[in-house]
Order: structure tokens, then sequence, then C-alpha cells
């Protein structure tokens, strides 16, 4: 009983209804055909607009974020102007990377990963501001003690710079707690029909060979806020058992799997064994049985089709835009003042040139 408490306990807690606003701003050298700066939103990881250096315009990404302009008619034109002042910084920042790292040729790549988190549950907002150059990381904002994180020996003294930078301190310390949570319940509220559905998997037990672990696939399911695993007599299995990740499918919903290795199961414990899905907000679990005469394997002829092939749009977007791991610039803008696209300032070449 005390196991069965604790899962649930668990489980609520994972499932708990947190909305995210995060803004990836990327700029590259040296990468064929991918522009040379690029700007996406997302709100729970749906992407919202986009901006690009080839287009040099921000577009809207959903229908329902075309509603903002109700009671902000500027907002798309503003943002415009904010990406093509972003992208001339970018590029310079850039070039600066490069020379604190001592490296010229090849591809080259910075990024920006800004947002804020909120729990419509309890009201907990939490902010982020991280830098990355490479693939690695650069320098990250902690709000909690308002100080820059620096891994890298390059980035200290961007570090000590911003660290003694008090006013944008208190600016960056606005935005997160107030300005970014107050624009992303904006958005959640447009996109409430899409972004707070519930949508229920198809299930699926596939086995490659005789040999092969059964996985446990569940396709379509909607938010992204789920669990699932393998059961032994009611009981959560441990051992014997992989689980995957959370992925997303082309149509904007998520599939998972969770795999049982059958030689530890002996065949006539196989009715033991069942395969429990849930999601946040439904209040029924899916179950499968664990049995044979389900189980689709490459062996047959028929080419499945109840289940959504994992072929990842969303994920090929995000990857074009996330070649880097979050986070990294020479530079942080003074003056954001609200999502996607902090007002420039002319001052920051001089914060990012090391001898001014």
């Amino acid at each position: 009983m005390r196991k069965v408490i604790l899962l649930l306990l668990l489980f609520h807690a994972a499932s708990a209804v947190t909305h995210s606003l995060k803004y990836f701003y990327t700029a590259s050298s040296g990468v064929p055909n991918f522009p040379e700066f690029v700007v996406v939103g997302l709100v729970d990881e749906v992407q919202i607009d986009h901006y690009d250096s080839n287009t040099r315009m921000v577009e809207p990404k959903q229908d329902w974020m075309t509603m903002i302009t109700e009671v902000d008619p500027q907002y798309w034109e503003r943002e415009t102007e904010n990406c093509k002042g972003q992208q001339q910084i970018f590029k310079v920042n850039l070039e600066i990377a490069k020379q604190r790292f001592n490296r010229t040729g090849g591809v080259h790549i910075v990024q920006w990963m800004v947002g804020c988190e909120w729990d419509d549950e309890t009201a907990e907002v939490k902010g982020y501001n991280q830098w990355g150059y490479d693939g690695e990381d650069f320098i990250a904002f902690d709000l909690q003690t308002e100080t820059w994180i620096a891994p890298k020996q390059q980035a200290v003294i961007t570090k000590h710079k911003w660290d003694n930078n008090k006013a944008m301190i208190a600016q960056d310390k606005l935005y997160f707690t107030q300005i970014c949570p107050e624009y992303l319940k904006k958005y959640v509220n447009y996109g409430r029909s899409v972004l707070l559905r519930t949508e229920l998997p198809s299930v699926s037990l596939l086995q490659k060979t005789p040999s092969s672990p059964v996985s446990c696939h569940a396709t379509g399911f909607y938010p992204d806020r789920a669990a699932m695993f393998w059961r032994k007599d009611g009981e959560r299995l441990h051992e014997d058992v992989d689980l995957g990740e959370i992925l997303p499918n082309h149509d904007g919903t998520f599939q998972m799997s969770v795999d049982l290795k059958l030689s530890s199961v002996p065949p006539e414990d196989w009715r033991r064994y069942d395969c429990m899905f849930q999601l946040s907000g439904v209040k029924d679990d899916l179950v499968t049985k664990l049995d044979e005469a389900v189980i689709r394997t490459n062996r047959e002829k028929e080419k499945p089709t109840d289940m959504t092939v994992p072929i990842i749009a969303a994920v090929v977007v995000l990857a074009l835009v996330l070649i880097a791991v979050i986070g990294v610039v020479i530079y942080k803008k003074k003056n954001a003042k609200r999502p996607p696209s902090p007002v420039n300032n002319a001052e920051v070449l001089e914060e990012l040139n090391p001898g001014s």
C-alpha cells in the first residue's frame, strides 16, 4: 500500500500543470543551407513564432497567436524590428566569441535561451537565461542568487561585468518574475483549446524478434505529462524494464515506450504482467495485458496501420534551431522589456569588447 501511495504522489508531482515560454536565438557561421540567424518561440514546447535572416520577418506559427493583435495591433511589426536589430548584434557577438576561444574557420554557433515557467496550481515562477557556444554551456543566470555562473574561463570576464551591473540584474528579475509569466499566461489563454486539451493514445505491444524485449508503445497522446510502466500482479516493475523518452510526433502529440525483458518472464507467468499508461488530467488509466496474440512483430507481412510512425517533424524543426546546447553569446541585452525580443541597446558592442 505504501508503494502505491508513493507512486501516486510521485506521478501527481510529475504531472503538475507547469507552462513554459522559451525563446531560442541562434547565430551561426559556416553552416551550409541554414540562415545565419534564427529566433524561435515556444509555449509548452509548441512553436508559436519564427524569424530568420532570410525572411527577415517574425511570423506566427499558430492561428491562435494572431489574437494578440486584437489588443496590440503593432505586435508583429515591433517584434520584426527587434529581431532585425538582434541579428546585427549576434553577428558581431559571434565574431567576438571566436576571438575569445581563438577559433576562426569552420562551423561556429552562438545561442541564447531565455524564458520562464509558471505553475498554474501553485503560482510558482521560474526563469532561465542561458548562453552557449559551439555546443557547450558558456554562462547562465541564477535567479535565486542573482548572480551569473561561468563554467568556461572565457566567460569569467563577462560574469564579473554582469554581476556588477545591479541595474541589469534588477531588470532581469523583473522580466523573469513578472513580465515573462504575464505574457505566458496570455499565450496559454489564447491557445487553451490546443494547449489545455487531453488526448489519449493508441497503445501497442511491439517486438522485433522472439528474443527481443516487448515494447509497450503509446502514441498520439497530449499533453506530454504522462507516465507509463510495466506491472506484475498490479505492482510496478523497476527491474528488467527500460523506459524511453517522451518524444513529439509530427502532429503535435507525443509518443513514448517502455521495454520489458522477456528473458525474465516465464511463459506461464505472462498473464500476470500488464502495461499501464497514465495521462495528466485523465482519470482512467489505460492497461494493456501482456498477450502473445496481440504483439506486433517484424515477422508480420502486413504493415502496422494503428501506430504513428515516429517521423517527428517537430524534432526536425527544433534540431535546426537547437544546433548548439542551450546557451551562449558574449552579450546580454541590458533592456529586456518583453518577450520575445528585448529592446536593442547601442551600448552592447562596448559590453562585448574585452578591451573596452
